[in-house]
């Protein structure tokens, strides 16, 4: 198939859409938080409370979850739907891996792009309070962090589809014994 029509076959792909709108939703809440309460610590997700060095942010659990979604595993699912419709026919073992690591890759390098240039424009948040504080973008020095965590997000599809059929049983499991008595 050509790339065009792998492409389009992408962006009508159901899987695409709701990897990309639930990633998204899952990153916008801890910000929607932050917005709502005026302070850029979540206590549940603010561990360990400190940054690591300059690279590793005080938030990392949040930072663990997040972009476990978006943008790793979304950009993930991308490219593997893109290479499935490519290759017109669904990718197996190793080749799904590298599709995924190549998606979550592109996808996180296109997203720190995007974070560091509205980090350049310096938008505060309701919580900051000094004139270099409070940036709304991520600081750069995230970053290499983030490409760890892009990497290992190429196993969140295999987690989710882990969970969602261990649900499903016990679901089943459940109506039936509701059924019998």
């Amino acid at each position: 198939m050509e790339l065009r029509r792998a492409v389009a076959g992408t962006l009508r792909s159901r899987r695409f859409w709701v990897w990309h709108l639930a990633g998204v939703i899952i990153y916008g809440i801890p910000a929607a938080i932050r917005f709502a309460t005026g302070s850029v610590e979540i206590p549940i997700l603010n561990f360990p409370g400190f940054w690591i060095g300059h690279y590793i942010p005080g938030n990392m659990l949040e930072k663990i979850l997040v972009n476990a979604f978006f943008p790793g595993g979304a950009g993930g699912v991308a490219a593997e739907v893109l290479v499935s419709k490519y290759k017109e026919e669904a990718v197996q073992g190793k080749a799904k891996y590298l599709s995924r690591l190549g998606g979550a890759l592109l996808q996180t390098a296109a997203w720190s792009a995007f974070q560091y240039w509205g980090y350049s424009l310096m938008i505060l948040g309701p919580w900051s309070t000094g004139s270099n504080s409070g940036n709304i973008f991520e600081y750069w020095a995230v970053f290499p962090f983030n490409f760890t965590l892009a990497a290992f997000s190429i196993f969140t599809p295999n987690i989710v589809n882990f969970a969602k059929s261990r649900l499903a049983k016990a679901y089943l499991k459940l109506s039936r014994r509701k059924s019998k008595s």
